[in-house]
C-alpha cells in the first residue's frame, strides 16, 4: 500500500461521497429516462405547504392515469409547455389534482415530467402542485387493481436501473450509509396473481410502499388538501370533518406515511380510506346535479375562511368540465386518459382579472358562456385542438 493510500484508505469516496451518490443518481435516471432531470427541489424532510396565495393566473389538471401524451395535450392547451415540452408558463401557477398513477404505461415518465416542469417552473417564477388522488393511496397500499401490464413492466425496469445504482454506491466505502435492498421483506410469489407478473408486482410493491423509492422522491412531496386563494382543490371532496381536523394536519400524516415515518403502518391514514374521505368521496361529483349534495358542500367551504368554490377530480364527467351547486364545485377530470375514456383535454383556469373559465379543446365550443357548462366561461384555442381525438358522439 502506497503512502497516499495509508493516509486516505477510503480513497476518494471519503472526500466526495454525495458527489459520487449524485453522480449514480443521474447515471439511473439517464439510463431509464434519456435525461438529466433533477430531482425534486422540495427537501424530504419537509411537510408540502397547505395554504397560498392566490397567483394571477391558476391552472387546474384533472386525472392523468398513465398517458403521457394526453398529460402534454393538457399542458399544452393551457399554454404551459411549448412543442419541446420546456415551461412556457411564466408565473402560471399549476394544481394538478392526482391520479397519475394506474390505468396506463407511462405512470414513471409522467412523474419525471412533472419532477422536470416543476424546477423550470420555479425557475421562471410560477409554480406546480401535484396531489394524491385515490390511486397514488392505493398503490403506497398495495392495491393494484388498476395496474395494467405495462405499468408493472415501467417499473419494474426502473428498479433495475436503481438496484443498479444501489450496487454503485455500495462499492463505496466513503459514503456513511449502505443503501438498504428495496425488496427486503417481500414475497417471490402471489398466490391470486400469474406467475409472469410475479416479479413485476413485487418490483411495484417494493418502489411504492411506505418509504419506497417511487413513493419517496415522486410522492411524499405532494398535497392532499391545497388551498390556493379563493379555491380549495382536493381529489375526491372535503366534508366539514376534514377541515375540522386539519387541512395542514393532513398534509402532514399523508406525507409521514408515504415517507415510512414511524407507526405508520401499509395503510393510509382513515381520511383516505372509505366513501367519504378526502381521496374517494363523490358527494359532489354527480353529473346530475339534483345529485350533489349542496347543503354538505356549503358547509365544508364555509369551515374554511375566503374559500368560494371546491376544486375536484375523482370522477369523470363525460360531457367535460362543469361546476354544480352554484358553481361552488367545479369538477375536472374529464377521463382524458386511453385508459379511461379517451376523453378531449381540458383545463380550468382562474384569472384574478377575469375570472373562472375552461380552456377546452373540444371544437363544439366557442368562446362564450354556455349553460351545458354550467355557467363557466368558455376557450377553446383552434391552434391547440388535437386533430387525432375524434369527439365522442
Amino acid at each position: 500500500m502506497s503512502s497516499r493510500e495509508e493516509k486516505n484508505p477510503n480513497g476518494i469516496c471519503k472526500n466526495i461521497p454525495n458527489l459520487i451518490s449524485s453522480f449514480v443518481d443521474a447515471f439511473v435516471d439517464y439510463s431509464f429516462s434519456g435525461t438529466f432531470p433533477p430531482h425534486d427541489p422540495t427537501p424530504n424532510h419537509e411537510t408540502p405547504q397547505t395554504r397560498f396565495e392566490k397567483p394571477d393566473r391558476l391552472v387546474a389538471i384533472g386525472d392523468l392515469h398513465g398517458d403521457l401524451e394526453k398529460s402534454k395535450q393538457a399542458f399544452r392547451l393551457a399554454g404551459l409547455i411549448n412543442s419541446s415540452d420546456q415551461w412556457t408558463g411564466g408565473s402560471t401557477m399549476v394544481v394538478q389534482v392526482g391520479d397519475v398513477l394506474d390505468r396506463g404505461g407511462d405512470e414513471l415518465k409522467i412523474l419525471y415530467f412533472l419532477e422536470r416542469l416543476k424546477r423550470e417552473a420555479e425557475r421562471d417564477g410560477g409554480k406546480i402542485l401535484t396531489m394524491n388522488g385515490n390511486h397514488e393511496i392505493m398503490n403506497v397500499e398495495g392495491d393494484f387493481r388498476y395496474v395494467t401490464e405495462k405499468g408493472l413492466e415501467e417499473v419494474r425496469i426502473w428498479l433495475d436501473w436503481y438496484c443498479l445504482g444501489n450496487e454503485m454506491k455500495n462499492l463505496c466505502r466513503g459514503l456513511e450509509n449502505k443503501v438498504k435492498d428495496p425488496y427486503e421483506g417481500i414475497p417471490t410469489c402471489f398466490p391470486r396473481a400469474k406467475p409472469e407478473s410475479f416479479k413485476g408486482i413485487r418490483a411495484r410493491i417494493a418502489a411504492l410502499r411506505p418509504g419506497g423509492p417511487v413513493a419517496k422522491r415522486f410522492l411524499s412531496g405532494n398535497q392532499t388538501v391545497a388551498v390556493v386563494g379563493d379555491s380549495v382543490f382536493v381529489h375526491g371532496g372535503l366534508l366539514a370533518e376534514h377541515v375540522e381536523y386539519g387541512l395542514e394536519r393532513i398534509n402532514e400524516e399523508v406525507t409521514g406515511w408515504i415517507r415510512g415515518g414511524r407507526g405508520g403502518g401499509r395503510y393510509a391514514p382513515v381520511y383516505c380510506r372509505g366513501g367519504n374521505s378526502v381521496v374517494w368521496l363523490r358527494k359532489f361529483s354527480d353529473e346530475r346535479p339534483h345529485k350533489c349534495d349542496c347543503s354538505a358542500l356549503e358547509h365544508a367551504l364555509s369551515s374554511i375562511p375566503g374559500v368560494k368554490r371546491m376544486i375536484m377530480g375523482h370522477t369523470i364527467q363525460d360531457g367535460g368540465i362543469n361546476g354544480v351547486c352554484e358553481d361552488r364545485a367545479i369538477r375536472i377530470d374529464v377521463g382524458m386518459s386511453k385508459g379511461c375514456s379517451d376523453g378531449l383535454p381540458e383545463v380550468l383556469e382562474i384569472r384574478k382579472d377575469s375570472g373562472v373559465r375552461i380552456v377546452t379543446s373540444n371544437p363544439l365550443y366557442k368562446e362564450k358562456g354556455d349553460d351545458g357548462k354550467m355557467g363557466l366561461g368558455l376557450l377553446v384555442p383552434a391552434q391547440h385542438v388535437p386533430k387525432q381525438v375524434e369527439v365522442k358522439a
